[in-house]
């Protein structure tokens, strides 16, 4: 049995513990940690909990009764944490975005590599049906080399959204929609294709005058062998429609699903493939179904690799690959030109501090509440099946 600690009681973290409650015979929740007296034990109450409800993270310290520990922060804290965790043997579960900066992640893979103890970043969506075949589908090479990928990252967020406490500033939510928001898809786009060579790439703010932070962002990548992407990260796009596209070479693919193949007549226009749409349509019909998926599916995979010893599918290092994507798209924006990866140590885009010193600042943070429409639905992205 695999005792767990919920550092962070905020929104997010009811999604961790209904995961966990979802798996009696294997783990627990037996503490959850607020910095906001009385939240930890209201999460506690809300969720029929039998857990302590602690002020500090501290007081997790030193205790060999809790083995896995989830950080439901906001980011700028989660690095320090981690390693908390971490080198006091602990085995840890991060929320998105793994930290504010490379140089942050590196301590976290480090503190992780040297306690011999799991570490995973929250990338809940790789568990959904929809993207798990695209991947398979994608592996299996039938629509040849993928030339063209496109990545709708739209969300929908109010004015008010930013006047929480921490949101809308670059030294504690680390960043706009790119980072807190796109995260999800520029994990799944990684997962299937690698860091790029080169980014371009624009940021605004279009919507939301209450915070330093961009809301939208829209980046060309350009990958070895001369494939391309697009990816556009946002909180002003209405109806939320999000999709991953991938043109290959005879087929294009996408989550949501839809398939479409062209083989060329002899003049070079195109003839559509119908032979080899219904070869892909059969192919993804007989790939399995996950027996458990989202929060809840990274939760089952991070108890197996405890249990088991086997690495989980979402490690530290895939964490930060996929910020060091996010981290070149606002190099590219903050210095209006084409930057080339992976970033080195010595980019002063590598540190957290690097970044707050160079990113535009679009509007003043207006409002700082402590909650914001608390115990109401947040939404967080699509199912990827319409």
């Amino acid at each position: 049995m695999i005792h767990v600690a919920i550092i962070g009681a905020g929104n997010i973290s009811s999604a961790h513990i209904r995961a966990y409650q979802a798996f009696p015979d294997r783990c627990k929740v037996v503490a959850i940690v607020d910095i906001q007296p009385g939240k930890a034990a209201a999460s506690a109450a809300s969720h029929g909990l039998d857990a302590e409800a602690l002020e500090s993270y501290e007081a997790l310290l030193g205790r060999d009764d809790i083995g896995l520990v989830s950080i439901c922060t906001p980011p700028f804290t989660h690095a320090e944490l981690a390693e908390a965790m971490l080198r006091d043997g602990k085995h840890v579960l991060v929320e998105k975005p793994m930290a504010a900066s490379l140089a942050e992640c590196d301590r976290m893979i480090r503190a992780a590599q040297e306690s011999g103890k799991v570490l995973s970043v929250v990338a809940q969506n790789r568990f959904r049906d929809p993207i798990m075949q695209l991947k398979q589908l994608l592996d299996d090479g039938k629509i040849g080399r993928v030339v063209h990928a496109q990545v709708d990252s739209y969300w929908w967020r109010g004015h008010c959204y930013y006047d929480l406490w921490w949101r809308g500033l670059w030294a504690k939510e680390g960043g706009g929609p790119t980072l807190n928001h796109a995260v999800h898809h520029i994990d799944m786009l990684g997962w299937m294709m690698g860091l790029p060579a080169k980014v371009s790439a624009m940021l605004s703010n279009a919507a939301h005058d209450n915070a330093e932070v961009e809301d939208i962002s829209v980046a060309a990548l350009q990958y070895p062998g001369g494939a391309m992407a697009q990816v556009t990260s946002s909180v002003i796009h209405h109806g939320e429609e999000q999709q991953i596209v991938f043109q290959g070479e005879r087929a294009r693919i996408s989550a949501p699903w839809k398939v479409y193949a062209s083989r060329s007549l002899d003049n070079g226009f195109p003839e559509r493939n119908s032979d080899l749409e219904a070869e892909l349509e059969l192919d993804r019909a007989g790939l399995q179904t996950l027996e458990h998926t989202g929060h809840k599916g990274q939760i089952d995979d991070v108890l197996t690799a405890i249990e088991t010893g086997r690495e989980p599918l979402v490690t530290g290092e895939s964490g930060r690959m996929t910020l060091e994507l996010i981290t070149a798209i606002y190099k590219a924006g903050f210095e209006e030109r084409t930057v080339e990866l992976p970033i080195a140590a010595d980019d002063p885009c590598y540190t957290a501090e690097g970044i707050v010193a160079r990113a535009p600042r679009f509007y003043a943070k207006t409002a700082a509440v402590q909650e914001l429409g608390a115990g109401l639905d947040i939404t967080t992205g699509s199912d990827y099946r319409s």
